[in-house]
């Protein structure tokens, strides 16, 4: 829920949680997150694993991880919130907070979606990753120019939030998280967020 005005942080977005309540991103103030699209059908979902275990140990330090399932790349994360909710705790435990079923690019992008990607570019497929070269050879037979675009290209694409709601940092699915982990801790050395 937005006023129309240039939004300059994630706190001016109401999004709605797993059971389609409104949850305004002002209630996290103070906190570093990690927003992150998501799908349970995925080669990148076993990173649940990962997500979880950097979640139990920055949270106490002021650190959330704010999930967000999509279905737009491959299909990949069909059922409701809720069946995506249950197939998270079961396999990987997850205790991090889960929202919505969302679109992340186009027409029908969510608000804050779009805000995430009007904020960031695509800086490439860091090249660690062993999906990096499947992801780049089927992005570009879809779009030869799809690298030129700030669009969310795959699953588990992740934008790191500063303690005043700003975008810190995109890091894309292949991104070691290990990086993600660091960055985020340096924002929590730096910004004294709130526990």
């Amino acid at each position: 829920m937005n006023d129309g005005k240039k939004e300059e942080s994630v706190y001016a977005f109401t999004v709605k949680d797993r059971k389609g309540a409104d949850t305004p991103l002002s209630a996290y103030k103070g906190k570093v997150l990690l927003i992150v699209n998501t799908a349970t059908r995925c080669g990148f979902t076993p990173q649940y694993e990962e997500l979880e275990a950097m979640y139990e140990r920055l949270r106490g330090r002021g650190f959330e991880i704010l999930d967000f399932p999509c279905n737009q790349f491959g299909q990949q994360a069909p059922g409701t919130a809720e069946e995506i909710h249950s197939f998270c705790q079961l396999n990987y435990k997850t205790a991090f907070p889960q929202f919505a079923k969302v679109e992340v690019n186009g027409e029908n992008a969510d608000p804050l979606f779009k805000f995430l990607v009007a904020g960031t570019a695509f800086a490439g497929f860091p090249p660690d990753g062993k999906l990096a070269p499947v992801l780049e050879k089927m992005l570009s037979e879809a779009d030869p120019a799809y690298a030129e675009k700030p669009d969310i290209k795959w699953n588990f694409t992740k934008f790191l939030i500063d303690a005043e709601g700003r975008i810190a940092g995109r890091f894309e699915p292949t991104a070691p998280l290990s990086q993600v982990e660091a960055a985020a801790e340096r924002l929590l050395d730096g910004a004294g967020a709130a526990k």
